[in-house]
């Protein structure tokens, strides 16, 4: 017999924010692994500590923080080979990933070292865009909305084409790309339908419109929210206080 392999979805930050079942796992798993970068702690693991034991046994799954393309293979056939001696000698492994795991989360690239050998289970968490939209108090689509999510490092041309072709878009992992990718906004005459979040269900949380956001630069976790549907969701929210 050997032990099972779970991918726990953490959700955007808020430890509150976890499902019963990611709790129950969590607290029961002899053995926690956790994506952690190389210059700084697991945001995972932050997320999970009040809830860790002392006698559960951590495995940091170290990522260099690099501009060049990620996954590195070698990083995770490493850390899948750790693993699967946890996993061999009978013991569950509890894999913590914030947000969800299959939406843009590190465990699917352990999913597919291990699944094929283990038993194995992921289990879904809150994903940051779903937060930031209650957070910031605008839904993201509604009707025959076609909502469209895209991530900051594509190139403007094509942000321009996938923006234009829906009436809700969400665009993730901001960080250097803010600039360029608020001046296309701009272009598009979008500034005034767009919201920017900033570390949801964190301490640190910022909700604004894009038009009030002064900052040339913007943290890996923020976002940005644009509705162009016929819902009258924009406007509302247009006049929303900075906090």
């Amino acid at each position: 017999m050997t032990g099972r392999l779970y991918g726990l979805g953490l959700g955007p930050g808020d430890p509150e924010l976890l499902t019963l079942k990611a709790h129950r796992l969590l607290t029961t798993s002899p053995v926690i692994a956790y994506p952690q970068p190389d210059n700084g702690p697991s945001f995972a693991r932050q997320i999970a500590a009040p809830y860790l034991r002392s006698d559960q046994l951590e495995v940091p799954i170290i990522v260099p923080m690099r501009v060049e393309r990620f996954p590195a293979q070698d990083v995770y056939d490493e850390a899948a080979g750790r693993l699967s001696h946890h996993l061999d000698a009978g013991a569950d492994v509890a894999v913590l990933c914030e947000g969800d795991p299959f939406f843009y989360g590190s465990f699917m690239y352990l999913f597919e070292r291990l699944a094929h050998r283990y038993p194995t289970e992921v289990v879904p968490g809150v994903s940051s865009m779903m937060a930031a939209a209650a957070a910031y108090g605008r839904p993201l689509a509604a009707r025959n909305d076609v909502l469209t999510i895209l991530p900051g490092p594509l190139e403007d041309e094509v942000l321009k084409a996938r923006i234009e072709a829906a009436q809700a878009v969400v665009i993730i992992k901001l960080g250097r790309h803010f600039p360029r990718i608020r001046a296309l906004i701009a272009s598009m005459g979008l500034e005034n339908c767009t919201g920017y979040v900033e570390r949801v269900s964190l301490e640190a949380e910022r909700l604004s419109p894009l038009a009030d956001v002064s900052e040339t630069s913007a943290p890996y976790f923020s976002m940005l929210l644009i509705y162009k549907g016929a819902e009258d969701w924009a406007r509302s929210s247009a006049a929303r206080t900075e906090r």
